[in-house]
């Protein structure tokens, strides 16, 4: 799509990632250490809010609109805070970076549960949100992206098909605890378990060599001896426009697929006739479709081509959400379009993961992935609000579906413009200094 001389070190370099010196798998431990992190840090960050919702506002009075908008702004914090973030990592590595993120994240959970006002509960999701940015997915897909090299998209499936399990363990973990303590002491367990769990782990855990602390590093261009030549490179790559379409077109199909997901489809199903109880299961097997589409993911990379697999999978978002807006019935082909876009969700995540390094090289993966996921990140935060405004506007669920399948298809339009956009006589993909994901 676009150069990345400078970005990418040469071929069998050790930039190309920690251990990935050889195309030796490097193991699962590394990948076992971060997934355990994620699923707590997914669980007291994230899952544990929507459960807790009614019981805050109930408890308070604060308005729901309100409760939720400091969550909101959480979120959109950590979209923020990830491009810095992406450049620590890439300086420092995972180990600092996740550490200080989960020390930060114990401490606005207890911030969140000792508010005293709703303008300090902004304030501890607004420090919450930053802590995300160094604990969630980004820098845990930096780090395998590094240490795996060529093994990636095995460990990047790996690690999000465990960290799916965070709702199942945390939602009812946390609706236990509501049963029995306040909302405020079931954050203050809460904030225990993130300190007790996260921190030893990615302290003791993330212990693999990170840029010039590697015995076997062999400097190159864009390496340590090279940083003022890597920053213009990730420069050139920041300011270029394939770098932005590709991540407008994902950021326009998380907006779809949150929106619809979120927001639209319980209300969709229950008006065509399903109980709410088999809606929420419904919700549920659209989580089961997430680890389908995670799952094929690895056998489509081996597949294709990035350029070709971000314009399939980004396609398949918009035909889903226009499936889910056409199909009146019965209720197992609602059934079984919910499950679609569960797939398409969680093929997109990979995606996400992957295409950077698979667009731009493994070499200051995290500088450039945090910029690239920024706005993508945003859209998810926005969605839900987005959603439910959209189904205002245009007067139906059926019309607000219909108009994200097309913002969807404008993503794919923006995809494929992207891949058109590269320099005559350039590579389809630039791989990653000749290396190629193994499924």
């Amino acid at each position: 799509m676009t150069s990345r001389e400078g970005v990418t070190p040469a071929a069998g370099s050790s930039e190309a990632g920690g251990r990935a010196d050889s195309h030796t798998f490097p193991g699962w431990r590394i990948v076992a250490v971060l997934a355990v992190g994620q699923i707590v840090s997914w669980g007291v960050l994230y899952y544990a809010f929507p459960v807790a919702l009614v019981t805050i506002t109930a408890d308070t009075g604060w308005s729901e609109t309100a409760t939720t908008g400091a969550f909101t702004v959480g979120l959109i914090a950590s979209a923020l805070a990830g491009i810095p973030v992406g450049r620590w990592l890439d300086r420092f590595g995972p180990r600092p970076v996740m550490t200080t993120g989960s020390v930060l994240a114990a401490a606005a959970t207890v911030a969140i549960a000792l508010s005293p006002g709703l303008g300090w509960f902004f304030a501890a999701w607004l420090v919450a949100g930053i802590a995300m940015s160094a604990t969630l997915y980004q820098p845990a897909f930096a780090a395998l992206t590094r240490w795996y090299g060529p093994h990636r998209v095995r460990a990047l499936t790996a690690l999000t098909l465990v960290a799916g399990l965070a709702s199942t363990v945390f939602a009812p973990l946390t609706s236990l605890l509501l049963e029995q303590l306040s909302w405020r002491d079931t954050y203050l367990v809460l904030a225990g378990v993130l300190a007790v769990v996260t921190v030893p782990l990615h302290v003791s855990g993330l212990n693999l060599p990170w840029h010039g602390n590697r015995p076997t590093a062999h400097p190159t261009a864009g390496d340590e001896t090279g940083w003022p030549a890597s920053d213009r490179a990730v420069r050139t790559v920041l300011t270029s426009r394939p770098f932005w379409l590709l991540s407008g077109g994902l950021t326009l199909t998380a907006f779809g697929l949150y929106a619809t997901s979120v927001t639209l489809l319980i209300p969709l199903l229950t008006e065509r006739g399903m109980s709410a109880s088999l809606a929420a299961t419904t919700l549920g097997l659209l989580g089961a479709g997430q680890l389908l589409g995670r799952l094929g993911y690895a056998p489509l990379s081996a597949r294709t081509a990035p350029a070709t697999r971000a314009v399939v999978i980004v396609a398949a978002s918009a035909a889903a959400i226009g499936l889910l807006a056409a199909v009146p019935g019965p209720t197992w082909a609602l059934i079984a379009v919910a499950v679609l876009v569960g797939a398409v969700r969680g093929a997109g995540t990979l995606l996400q993961a992957t295409v950077v390094a698979e667009e731009w090289g493994p070499a200051r993966y995290a500088s450039l992935a945090g910029a690239f996921a920024a706005p993508i990140t945003a859209a998810a935060a926005l969605a839900p609000f987005g959603g439910a405004a959209l189904a205002d506007v245009v007067g139906s669920r059926t019309g607000a579906l219909t108009a994200l399948a097309c913002l969807v298809a404008l993503g794919t339009g923006l995809v494929a413009a992207a891949h058109r956009d590269r320099r005559p006589g350039e590579p389809l993909s630039a791989g990653g200094g000749g290396e190629q994901p193994v499924a």
